[in-house]
């Protein structure tokens, strides 16, 4: 994920979290079709493969997640507004401080969300 996002930078990155249970297992990143260091739009296209992949591996979408490149580390009001995937956590990339980026995860129910705790595994 990070690699992904940093390599977008200043724009907006985003992709998805396929796995089984709630264990992710691989990351998928995804064109940001709105080229936007404020906004995103997952390629259309891109997701369906995504969705298909997943499908054939007998994986389904845990998450999905996007940067927010100049804050906040939380779910902005238009993600609120535009999340399509009930049931599935977001994760957002955003800066701490000069060095450093955070990344949290939420669930995003109706009336807004709910951070998630997260264990982070490097590889």
């Amino acid at each position: 994920m990070q690699d992904h996002i940093f390599q977008n930078l200043p724009e907006e990155a985003c992709g998805m979290l396929g796995g089984r249970g709630d264990q992710v297992e691989v990351v998928i990143p995804i064109t940001n079709q709105a080229h936007s260091p404020v906004r995103f739009y997952m390629n259309p296209v891109e997701m369906l493969r995504a969705f298909d992949w997943l499908e054939e591996n007998q994986m389904e979408m845990i998450a999905t997640f996007h940067s927010h490149p100049m804050g906040p580390l939380h779910p902005s009001e238009s993600d609120v507004q535009e999340f399509a995937y009930p049931g599935t956590a977001v994760l957002i990339w955003s800066p701490v401080d000069e060095q450093r980026w955070g990344v949290r995860g939420f669930m995003i129910e109706a009336a807004g969300y709910r951070e998630i705790g997260l264990i982070l595994l490097e590889s």
